[in-house]
């Protein structure tokens, strides 16, 4: 698929055109000092055609703010520009040039299909106690909330460094640093963003080339009050006149930055003191947010070339287990999509630089709806639903320690999936706030500990549960399990993520790969929802089945019983509405990429 990406900003526009099919630029070219975007918009036919590309296949806009209606890239309708108006308000400076390339775009090519592609969309995984401000109710429905940007960028840095490693991005914890004249760090946990740096608009966060970052709020009232200036003049200097060049006096350009605080120029050395300071504080804080850090990764004009700044941010890590190598970090030269690391070999926590890819990645997304779309509306067969009450998944020797030694569990009743069933056994969650009694325990033993709790079970307990995969414990708080031979200490108690289990028979049907992520919608004729995120997981043992927790059912209305188990409730079914990561020839969902991004 040829496909042409259009980046409007209110000072240049950037655009290039990609065989998809072939993973191969075909053109690149920037237009900058406009006179307008419209203009500079309608003259990329000409540039095409001169390059020899007559026909496209798609278009793909990079819009910065989606806001909370435009959660993935989509095909651009009326609607949608109606949409990205709404969001003006949320990104004054960025969203308007977007419509306008938007508009031009479509009148030059009324009948190519074209797709809007959001900075925010990677970050709607972000969970509420992250992406929520404390301030009033009447605020936060008007919109006030964190989304967070540079989303293709960090969605690209993740799974460039999933592929480096040979490692699924859902068994990584990374932090990714886009670091330039824009700089955001995103906390991304197994997959999803759970954190990151800007926030409503793009202000927020670390110090950037003319932007300020973080700043007290208070700031407004007080320049009112002493200078006079009203809130959107102030928002104009935090946008345009602060940041690096406030505080070096020397531009926003790290290089002459640079130049002159080893000159000895004191501001340069105070601006390049504040940036590093501002990266390494956020990096620390969504170490704390994940729970440890596996690789930290720096992309960006600054994190792709500035030596010395990478230095600076990765000092005094070592309490995170990194291990600094200078040697390799002064060797790093980018010219296309490597990925070097710069970690000594005993490092814990990996370091890698590389390029970002925004524009690939824009190309990448807009093929995939435009793929989407243009399928045939697939039916799928129902899928029973089942839910989940909190129930525990227990080593040998946890029972021993409960039960006494020698203990063997009895059999209550078999599950539906394979091999699995509910024993007649419970023990007491004890939490430092509260405590769960006669939690059902769920054989067979395991290999470790594992504590199924609903988010509010968690809240009652007084723990912060993650929202995890089965299987994924490491880094969880510990509680404790009382049974009545004795109590124990343990970690592994989670959140666990909505999931589907099925077989290879049955996944053919559907489309499905081990580790897709799809939609669903649980129909009920009360409270139909739709529930995002849901991730497949295909073993030849298992019976096709969705599992929730309670709080996801109360949520829906579907009504669950029994203390522990897995009860099917075949009222209620649960159909496949979309594929998030796009659709194959054949309508099926398509196996979210983890490791084949360059």
């Amino acid at each position: 698929m040829r496909t042409l990406v259009i980046n409007a900003g209110s000072s240049s526009v950037k655009f290039s055109v990609f065989d998809t099919a072939s993973n191969v630029q075909i053109f690149k070219s920037e237009l900058q000092r406009l006179e307008s975007v419209e203009k500079a918009v309608e003259g990329i036919p000409a540039l095409l055609e001169a390059a020899g590309i007559t026909t496209l296949d798609a278009i793909g806009h990079r819009v910065a703010h989606g806001g909370s209606q435009l959660m993935d890239a989509c095909v651009i309708s009326d609607d949608v520009v109606a949409a990205v108006e709404d969001c003006i308000s949320l990104a004054p400076l960025h969203n308007p040039p977007a419509l306008a390339g938007i508009s031009v775009a479509r009148k030059n090519w009324p009948d190519v299909p074209q797709v809007a592609v959001f900075d925010t969309a990677f970050h709607q995984t972000i969970p509420e106690r992250a992406s929520t401000y404390a301030v009033p109710e009447s605020w936060r429905n008007l919109g006030l909330r964190r989304y967070g940007f540079h989303g293709t960028s960090h969605k690209y840095v993740m799974l460039r460094v999933a592929e480096e490693l040979g490692t699924p991005a859902a068994e990584l914890r990374i932090i990714s640093c886009h670091l330039g004249n824009g700089a955001s760090v995103c906390a991304i946990e197994r997959g999803v963003s759970v954190d990151t740096s800007m926030g409503m608009t793009a202000l927020e966060g670390l110090v950037m080339g003319s932007r300020s970052g973080d700043v007290d709020p208070g700031m407004f009232a007080f320049l009112s009050r002493t200078l006079g200036l009203s809130p959107e003049e102030v928002e104009l200097e935090l946008y345009k006149n602060s940041g690096l060049a406030a505080l070096s006096g020397a531009g926003n350009d790290m290089r002459d930055i640079e130049q002159r605080a080893g000159e000895g120029d004191k501001k340069a050395q105070l601006a390049i003191s504040v940036y590093a300071y501002r990266a390494r504080k956020y990096i620390a804080a969504y170490a704390g947010v994940m729970g440890g850090v596996d690789v930290i990764a720096f992309t960006g004009g600054i994190g792709e070339n500035s030596v010395s700044m990478r230095k600076r941010i990765c000092e005094r890590f070592d309490y995170l287990g990194l291990i600094f190598d200078e040697d390799l970090n002064s060797a790093v030269k980018l010219t296309d999509s490597e990925a070097p690391q710069i970690q000594q070999k005993n490092s814990r926590v990996k370091v890698i630089v590389t390029q970002t890819r925004e524009q690939w990645m824009i190309a990448q997304e807009t093929s995939r709806v435009v793929r989407a779309a243009a399928m045939p509306p697939r039916h799928y067969p129902p899928i029973p639903v089942a839910v989940s009450a909190h129930h525990v998944h227990l080593t040998k020797e946890t029972v021993e320690a409960l039960f006494g030694k020698g203990y063997e569990l009895k059999i209550h009743k078999s599950l539906t999936q394979k091999g699995q069933w509910a024993a007649e056994e419970t023990v007491d969650v004890i939490g430092p706030r509260g405590e769960i009694k006669s939690v059902r325990i769920l054989g067979p033993y395991r290999s470790a500990n594992q504590i199924e709790v609903a988010e509010t079970e968690a809240f009652h307990l007084g723990v912060d549960a993650p929202l995890r995969q089965s299987g994924q414990t490491q880094n969880t708080p510990v509680i404790t399990l009382r049974g009545p031979a004795g109590t124990l200490q343990t970690d592994g108690i989670i959140v666990a993520s909505r999931h589907i289990h099925t077989n290879p028979t049955d996944a053919a049907k559907f489309g499905f790969k081990d580790g897709d992520m799809v939609e669903v919608e649980v129909r009920n004729g009360a409270r139909d929802l739709v529930f995002r995120d849901v991730l497949i997981r295909v073993n030849p043992e298992y019976t096709t089945e969705m599992h929730i927790d309670t709080d996801e059912a109360n949520a829906a209305h579907i009504k669950h019983g029994g203390l522990g188990a897995l009860i099917p409730v075949s009222t209620h079914v649960a159909q496949i509405t979309s594929c998030p990561h796009g659709s194959n020839t054949d309508g099926s969902c398509k196996l979210a990429p983890v490791a084949s991004a360059a």
